[in-house]
């Protein structure tokens, strides 16, 4: 396998990467941005949030129209126009929108930012008529999602505990038949691609993982740099995006952060050529 190229660097914490409309979106964390570059490395800021105002989102997705929705306090809804007004109150850390339009958030109700003891998590479910509800709970900090392209199936990283847990979607966009897909991982931002793998963080590298947790590929990044989450994107969606800053282990998430909020911009994406294609959503 050939080594990562860099695509974009003088980042904040880039996370929540998504392929849309030939471009790799994603949120530029800290600068409280989303930005869009394309495959040469030309960047562009789509959005940029008052955090006074309208605190801005940890993650991404659009609904079926192509309107952009925002994850944070609310979940938010960009306009025509370019206003945001609140799609749903709800706050959320994750979305994945399913190809129904049914908007997958997660959450859990505790300040990982500011250190607070961990509480167990959750994933709720906006319909398309604007119906909440709660899909799944005891969930170990969750993070990425993705849905098969097949709306049958959807994949969480639960964080904390090591592991990608599976559900079956119901007709109804409920979630059932919880398992384990793969278990002894570090996860947070993960892809999925056509071969039903899933690519995933493992502490300070990643890997494509089979269900069951057979690791089929392993990709070390450099020393002191942590991937924060992969998108499969490109024109044949065969290039694998990293979402990767600087981050010291023996510091806490607390002072890590706060070096990457007042230090250096270390925040870079790279690229990296693979066989099999991405799918699924986001």
């Amino acid at each position: 396998m050939s080594e990562p190229r860099m695509l974009l660097s003088g980042l904040g914490i880039p996370e929540s990467p998504r392929w849309h409309d030939g471009r790799l979106w994603f949120c530029n964390w800290i600068d409280r941005q989303v930005m869009a570059v394309d495959m040469d490395g030309t960047a562009q800021v789509m959005l940029t949030r008052d955090p006074a105002s309208h605190p801005m989102g940890y993650s991404i997705d659009w609904l079926p129209d192509g309107r952009l929705l925002t994850t944070g306090d609310k979940l938010r809804r960009q306009e025509s126009d370019g206003s945001m007004i609140v799609h749903a109150e709800q706050g959320a850390n994750e979305i994945v929108v399913d190809g129904r339009g049914n908007i997958y958030l997660n959450g859990a109700d505790f300040n990982f930012v500011a250190g607070a003891p961990p509480k167990p998590g959750y994933i709720k479910l906006v319909t398309p008529d604007g119906q909440i509800r709660q899909v799944a709970d005891d969930i170990q900090f969750p993070n990425g999602m993705v849905v098969t392209s097949d709306n049958r199936t959807l994949i969480i990283s639960e964080s904390f505990a090591g592991t990608l847990t599976a559900f079956d979607i119901d007709a109804d966009g409920g979630l059932s038949n919880r398992r384990v897909f793969a278990a002894g991982v570090a996860p947070d931002g993960i892809c999925l691609d056509a071969e039903g793998a899933i690519w995933v963080s493992t502490g300070f590298s990643f890997a494509r993982v089979a269900q069951g947790g057979e690791v089929l590929q392993h990709v070390e990044l450099p020393q002191g740099r942590a991937p924060f989450a992969l998108m499969l994107g490109g024109a044949d969606r065969r290039s694998l995006f990293i979402c990767t800053a600087e981050w010291r282990p023996a510091d806490d998430h607390v002072a890590n952060l706060d070096r990457l909020t007042n230090g250096p911009r270390t925040g870079q994406i790279l690229a990296l050529p693979v066989e099999v294609p991405g799918t699924g959503r986001p």
